[in-house]
């Protein structure tokens, strides 16, 4: 995954992105699992659309992700905020620890594309929590890989940018390779760049089993932010806690 070029244009291909229904679902878990929540840690943040949503409503935030490009923008919209923002990668964060919560969201996951990695992250971000701390992430589901990715082509054609974007099936199971490019006007002329951003889905009953394993409790599993328990959609969600 880069992000460079294309976190110029990030915020306008997702202007339909429901971050709301993320800082809804945070919310509410918090209320039914951990009221006292006071700190949180975005893994993955992007451009900090939801860090920022949360920021001043009673948690103090910080935003991590592994792509300078998108932690600048995030920075940006709002310089006199107090959220910190740390470029780091999510397998090994260092100097982050005692938050009360930690959240992932928009298929941050799905770009970890083997076994090891997976692991590394949900040991790293046991680490960053304190004591019976909540981890909530959401991840393309197997089935919305397979059924709704693969073969897929996604277009858009507006007055300053344009993209044509391709997902096929990658070279191992359940991974997905998404070929992106994009059309920018740049004065009177437009300038192409492509990106290529290489994904992977995982079982469910192997995510619950390398969450246990890394120390997690999981409190709930659900889909497509409905918040009864479901394992069928295209989007789960995870609903951890640090055991002691």
């Amino acid at each position: 995954m880069s992000y460079h070029q294309m976190a110029q244009v990030y915020d306008r291909l997702m202007v339909d992105a429901p971050y709301d229904n993320w800082v809804k679902f945070t919310k509410n878990m918090i209320d039914e699992f951990h009221p006292q929540v006071k700190t949180i840690l975005d893994v993955g943040c992007g451009t900090g659309e939801i860090t920022h949503r949360l920021d001043g409503v009673k948690f103090r935030l910080t935003g991590v992700d592994l792509s300078e490009e998108m932690l600048a923008m995030a920075q940006q919209k709002n310089p006199r905020s107090k959220i910190q923002w740390l470029h780091q990668d999510m397998t090994q964060l260092e100097g982050i620890d005692h938050y009360d919560c930690v959240i992932s969201y928009c298929d941050v996951l799905n770009y970890l594309t083997d076994e090891n990695s997976v692991r590394n992250a949900f040991t790293s971000i046991y680490d960053a929590l304190n004591p019976r701390g909540l981890f909530l992430f959401d991840v393309h589901s197997i089935d919305h890989i397979h059924e709704d990715l693969y073969g897929s082509t996604f277009a858009e054609v507006y007055d300053e940018l344009s993209y044509v974007w391709f997902c096929d099936p990658g070279e191992t199971d359940n991974s997905v390779v998404h070929d992106l490019t994009f059309f920018v006007q740049d004065g009177e002329k437009y300038i192409r760049f492509d990106e290529r951003h290489d994904q992977k889905g995982y079982p469910t009953k192997d995510l619950q089993h390398w969450l246990e394993e890394a120390g997690f409790k999981i409190k709930r599993v659900c889909a497509d932010f409905d918040e009864k328990p479901s394992t069928v959609g295209d989007r789960l969600f995870f609903v951890c806690e640090k055991a002691l």
